[in-house]
């Protein structure tokens, strides 16, 4: 008899019974998750800590009695690594505190569509599920637990997805109801992860040249290893440097702000029709693709609200696109931790037209999702963990710095 895997324990905090509620029934309803306790402020989710043993904390941010930045200055305090995803409102008061909260350590955050209190939580499903199989998979990994693979919490999102499209085409009161429950995916224990695919070898057309930019594309887990990266960068790197981090709009500008905090280089939200400065970092905006634009004067950012690609607005693929086109062997690509696939295959075109390109190793990705599939397809020249990546980078700019 196969052994059933276990399951990730989630922590709930909102001072909300409707959202306590609500998101409990999510996270019940999917397999190989688990809700071990609901909190209704900081306080009371400290003293839950102990006798739940979460794998993961889902943390509101205003709340009376002890609100998620007191609590998250006391887990500091206290040395709790257990790890914690924000939900926060989409205000820019909301973003400014969100971003507080990664800087205090917190792994991530989800937008609640319509409010701290709202019914249309069941919209950001999606999120929910991926980022607790996500932070709680990886920790509850770390703790000796056998959980499921991330490929197999994957299977179930697409599973709600088609189940919610369906209905959302006879009415948006039914989409919001509707639950595939555990009964409709199949038991962890039968699930059996896609085999792992032979890794493409690409023929570059042209030797690796002078590296005129970089082009770094990550998701989930993007804002701790940005963070990683950029506060350990070569102060004196000459090149520009391009980032699509997938997040919502309004948060990227005060990401942006707090990575150029710690950052030696200059940080900014990237503009549309500003020209791309060497030794500067720039930040697409969420809603917005990042490319590059070839002018008489130089290269500028050209930003765009095309459709999604990958299902993200910015998309690395478009991003990595332009740069293959605009600089082919004179750039250097990163992919990191992140689910899905979004730019491993314009990575490998980046290789394919001689660039420089780097991918972020399985043990040090929150997600082995991008850089897996982006290896697979043979764009990764070298897999590089998250401590040694900022480095990496360093070097090779340095080492192949235009004259």
């Amino acid at each position: 008899m196969l052994k059933q895997p276990d399951e990730i324990s989630v922590l709930i905090c909102d001072d909300s019974a409707l959202m306590r509620n609500l998101i409990g029934k999510i996270v019940d309803e999917t397999e190989g998750l688990k809700v071990v306790g609901k909190a209704e402020n900081g306080q009371v989710l400290l003293d839950m800590i102990p006798t739940t043993s979460p794998d993961v904390i889902l943390l509101d941010i205003e709340m009376p009695v002890m609100n998620g930045i007191e609590f998250l200055k006391k887990r500091k305090e206290l040395n709790i690594d257990v790890p914690v995803v924000i939900l926060s409102s989409i205000t820019t008061e909301g973003a400014a505190v969100t971003i507080q909260c990664l800087e205090l350590g917190a792994s991530d955050f989800i937008t609640k569509p319509g409010g701290s209190v709202t019914l249309k939580i069941a919209d950001v499903t999606k999120d929910i599920i991926e980022f607790i199989a996500s932070y709680g998979g990886a920790y509850a990994l770390i703790k000796g637990k056998n959980v499921p693979v991330s490929e197999f919490f994957t299977h179930q999102i697409k599973l709600k997805e088609a189940e919610r499209f369906v209905l959302k085409k006879k009415s948006e009161e039914a989409a919001k109801l509707v639950a595939i429950t555990k009964s409709d995916a199949l038991p962890a224990s039968l699930w059996a992860a896609p085999k792992k695919k032979e890794t493409i070898v690409i023929t570059p057309l042209r030797e690796p040249g002078k590296i005129e930019l970089i082009a770094i594309g990550i998701s989930t887990g993007g804002p701790n290893a940005l963070r990683e990266v950029f506060k350990d960068i070569d102060p004196n790197l000459k090149q520009p440097i391009l980032v699509v981090q997938h997040m919502p709009a309004g948060f990227t500008a005060e990401f942006a702000a707090s990575l150029n905090n710690l950052c030696p280089l200059p940080v900014s939200e990237a503009k549309d029709g500003e020209p791309i400065l060497g030794g500067h970092v720039y930040i697409a905006p969420g809603g917005y693709h990042m490319l590059v634009e070839k002018r008489v004067f130089g290269n500028f950012i050209k930003l765009s609200q095309e459709n999604q690609q990958n299902g993200h607005r910015p998309s690395v693929d478009v991003l990595f696109n332009s740069v293959a086109k605009i600089y082919q062997n004179k750039a250097l690509g990163v992919i990191m931790t992140g689910m899905g696939k979004d730019g491993a295959a314009q990575l490998a075109e980046m290789r394919k037209q001689g660039a420089w390109t780097l991918g972020q190793d399985q043990e040090s990705s929150i997600v082995y999702g991008m850089p897996r599939v982006a290896l697979e397809l043979g764009g990764v020249q070298k897999q590089v963990s998250l401590k040694d990546m900022a480095r990496e980078i360093s070097t090779l700019a340095k080492e192949n710095l235009p004259e």
